[in-house]
């Protein structure tokens, strides 16, 4: 029985030791940095005011000018560019959000929320594949095939820019 219970003990331990360390790692590669708003190159919009955004990723905005489906790519809960796109766009928590969300789909406003994605791999590709798709990566991961817009006439690094 106590060779039982000094297991269990090292046991919590061990795990509460791992989930410190995980956390604190974690905090310590997490640094504020401008998310760039994404679309294909073939989308013909070159900026949005961050009202026409929040229209947008709010689902109040379904098409674009061109008449193109708008198709949002969001990041999955707890990442960076998520809490960003909540803080910023939305000003709402993660249950305000999904609450938000019920809510649009039960009054018949909306069909689903957002498309999530695990990665921003997956929200590159699904830029490169979907002609109105519109996501949101760092900075420092947009690629060349991605057009990134000015919002409220500014890009990523500029004074002014809203998203970080």
């Amino acid at each position: 029985m106590r060779k039982a219970a000094s297991f269990w003990t090292s046991f919590v331990v061990a795990v509460a030791i791992g989930l410190v360390c995980y956390r604190l790692s974690a905090a310590d590669t997490t640094k504020v940095e401008d998310v760039a708003v994404v679309v294909s190159p073939k989308n013909a919009v070159q900026s949005l005011t961050l009202s026409e955004l929040t229209k947008i990723y709010r689902g109040e905005r379904q098409y674009w000018r061109t008449n193109l489906p708008v198709v949002i790519l969001f990041r999955t809960p707890g990442t960076y560019e998520r809490d960003v796109v909540l803080r910023t766009i939305f000003q709402m928590t993660e249950p305000q959000y999904k609450q938000y969300w019920v809510s649009r789909i039960m009054r018949a406003e909306a069909t689903s929320p957002p498309t999530e994605v695990f990665s921003t791999g997956m929200i590159k590709e699904g830029i490169a594949a979907i002609p109105g798709a519109i996501g949101c990566v760092r900075a420092s991961e947009v690629r060349p095939d991605m057009k990134v817009l000015r919002i409220d006439g500014h890009l990523p690094g500029e004074a002014g820019y809203p998203l970080h």
